[in-house]
């Protein structure tokens, strides 16, 4: 098969591109090569017989001319960030998967599947269970319930904790500008694949991680932070008490679930979760990190917390795993291989202190209320 892979010069998508290229397909990228996490033009890890194409999925006609001969297309494009430029994230993630229909249907294209790749973030604060009122889609927690330092999720009806559920796919109520945005992604994918004939799938990914996730890139999540400050020598910094609840996932195993849902039609017009069936804590990850960085150190906890933040997510990927596939790898395998990965990369140094000025300025990055306290 001819395959467009957008945004295939990034993490995710660079892995998928070689995947397919060892499968036997012809592979094309498009890639508007952003910074910050692309500095120095293609990267060099990218397979020579790519066809590379850099434009962004917004722009048309270099879409169009990209769509040119292609059977399968893969769209990893995406806007990633916790600043407050909202109008960015729709534009590339909802309308740019919007145009991508457009070009395929007004061009009359033999495209005979679309792949997206949605996002955890659709689920908002997750799926959690009171012992007196039953499943709960909770709303977010409150900025005065946080300048306190209370990180619980309350029943909403009579305000006692909750226990915490992995939650399936048929839930969705998301609360980031980036989980809207990514909502909106999905149903344009299924519903105009479904009406235009167009098999479409969206895998909705926890937190991938793995060799090629950007070092400069703050979206990239706490094991880039982590590794990045335990190699210069310096404690992690948890949000919260660290006690949060994250289900991390190998970009190995998103690979494999990305291959299996371009060749079998009974995952076509659904949504999967890919994820790492496990609950791993902020603090586990981070002792993770000291551990395979060779640091001797104790993770640092200054009062902060970001806000929008999810106490604990978790997703079910039980039906992913009814089609065959089930995540692999390791959590401490996937760390290992992340810090030796990072540990060989030029300017590698620790970003901390500028990301939390940068976030700290936006509102988005919040210290405890010590009257309160």
């Amino acid at each position: 098969m001819n395959i467009l892979v957008i945004g295939g010069a990034g993490f995710i998508g660079s892995h998928t591109a070689d995947a397919l290229i060892v499968r036997g397909h012809q592979v094309r990228v498009l890639d508007s090569l952003e910074r910050p996490v692309h500095q120095d033009g293609w990267p060099a890890y990218l397979d020579p017989a790519v066809d590379l194409r850099r434009a962004s999925i917004t722009d048309r006609e270099a879409l169009r001319s990209a769509l040119e001969g292609i059977d399968a297309v893969y769209n990893f494009a995406a806007y990633q960030d916790y600043m407050t430029d909202f109008s960015r994230f729709f534009a590339v993630n909802a309308a740019g998967t919007a145009l991508l229909y457009e070009t395929i249907i007004g061009e009359r294209l033999p495209v005979r599947r679309v792949i997206v790749a949605s996002s955890q973030a659709v689920f908002g604060e997750g799926l959690y269970q009171c012992h007196k009122h039953g499943k709960r889609l909770p709303e977010p927690r409150t900025r005065e319930q946080l300048e306190r330092g209370d990180w619980s999720v309350a029943c909403p009806t009579c305000s006692m904790p909750m226990g915490l559920l992995a939650i399936d796919e048929r839930y969705a109520k998301p609360q980031s500008c980036y989980g809207l945005s990514k909502r909106a992604q999905e149903e344009i994918a299924l519903a105009l694949g479904r009406q235009y004939g167009i098999p479409s799938v969206a895998l909705r990914y926890s937190i991938v991680q793995g060799p090629r996730q950007s070092l400069r890139n703050a979206y990239s999540g706490a094991l880039r932070s982590f590794t990045m400050r335990a190699l210069c020598g310096e404690p992690p910094v948890l949000f919260e008490d660290g006690g949060q609840l994250r289900d991390y996932v190998s970009v190995h195993d998103v690979v494999r679930a990305n291959l299996l849902v371009l060749e079998d039609e009974r995952a076509d017009y659904q949504a999967f979760n890919v994820g790492g069936d496990r609950r791993v804590s902020v603090r586990e990850l981070a002792t993770m990190v000291l551990a395979a960085a060779n640091v001797s150190r104790e993770p640092e906890i200054p009062g902060l917390y970001r806000v929008g933040d999810s106490r604990h997510i978790v997703s079910d990927v039980s039906k992913l795993r009814a089609l065959g596939w089930t995540p692999a790898v390791a959590q401490e395998e996937i760390v290992r291989e992340y810090v030796e990965w990072a540990a060989g990369q030029p300017g590698v140094r620790d970003a901390f202190a500028d990301a939390r000025r940068r976030m700290t300025a936006a509102g988005v990055l919040r210290p405890l209320c010590t009257e309160a306290a």
